[in-house]
């Protein structure tokens, strides 16, 4: 796995570890990385907060022609918003950690331009599951009931009935 994919499994993990989604974003700019995040829906109470967007909030403001030459790289399959995102600052590339938990619009972007490189299609790629043996991408096999929920909320249409809140 490459050290920017690494960096973004490691924001990941900082959601975890804080009670959260474990999803986790990183925006590289000229082999730099300029900004970090991961899903903050649960500690801040936030509907707009996922790993890309805290991550380009993160970033802060970058000209037009940065967006452009910058890669987003993201341990799921990026939803609705996140893509739209993408598409609006004209990012050109987005690397995938994995997209068989969740596969948000992926054709949308590649039919608007957006090169796509999927880590692990669908699963088979040993690198990728030996860094993340303990916390699947988005810890879909960790997550308190609770949290799961809240991934269901913001990336499915409808959620399946054993990961409704219980609160």
């Amino acid at each position: 796995m490459d050290e920017y994919m690494q960096a973004a499994l490691e924001e990941a993990k900082k959601g975890l570890a804080c009670g959260g989604i474990p999803i986790g974003s990183v925006l590289v700019l000229d082999g730099k990385i300029v900004g970090r995040g991961h899903n903050q829906r649960v500690q801040k109470g936030s509907v707009v907060l996922h790993s890309e967007m805290d991550c380009l909030e993160n970033a802060g403001r970058l000209k037009a022609v940065d967006y452009k030459r910058s890669v987003l790289y993201t341990t799921l399959s990026p939803c609705d918003m996140c893509s739209g995102a993408v598409l609006l600052y004209g990012i050109p590339k987005v690397v995938i950690g994995e997209n068989a938990t969740f596969k948000g619009p992926e054709e949308y972007l590649k039919s608007n331009g957006v090169e796509l490189v999927v880590v692990e299609a669908g699963s088979a790629n040993s690198s990728w599951k030996n860094s993340s043996k303990k916390i699947k991408t988005c810890g879909m096999k960790i997550l308190e009931n609770d949290a799961m929920a809240f991934f269901f909320q913001d990336c499915c249409p409808v959620t399946p009935l054993d990961w409704t809140l219980t609160k």
